[in-house]
């Protein structure tokens, strides 16, 4: 049974950072997308960065771009996001997911089949 097992979330000051993590456990290969979204409370799960593994394009959501980094350790099977320029906004439950066997990788949480219990992210000052 796959587990995407994720870590790393924290607490930060505003204009901090924090590095999540998420491991592929149960699979040998890398699934063809990984993304991470987050879920604020009483707010919709929306999506932050996805990337695909085989060649490593990313794309991040606006709220993202130029602040959070995803990547991939293919040796590693392991996800990462690497947030800097923390807000308080950023604070949420943040997620990592996996799309098997895909090359299109969109910042839609339907498009994803499994999913990590989720790690908490608190910006505050």
């Amino acid at each position: 049974q796959v587990q995407l097992v994720e870590s790393g979330g924290g607490s930060a000051q505003p204009g901090g950072s924090l590095r999540l993590s998420c491991a592929v456990f149960g699979y040998s290969y890398a699934p063809g997308c990984m993304a991470w979204f987050r879920q604020a409370s009483g707010k919709e799960r929306e999506g932050v960065a996805t990337i695909y593994t085989g060649d490593g394009r990313t794309d991040h959501s606006d709220s993202a771009k130029g602040r959070f980094t995803i990547s991939h350790d293919k040796s590693k099977n392991t996800l990462y996001l690497q947030m800097d320029s923390l807000k308080p906004e950023d604070t949420s439950m943040y997620y990592c997911a996996a799309r098997w066997s895909d090359t299109y990788c969109p910042l839609n949480q339907y498009a994803y089949n499994s999913w990590g219990q989720g790690t908490q992210v608190t910006v505050s000052s």
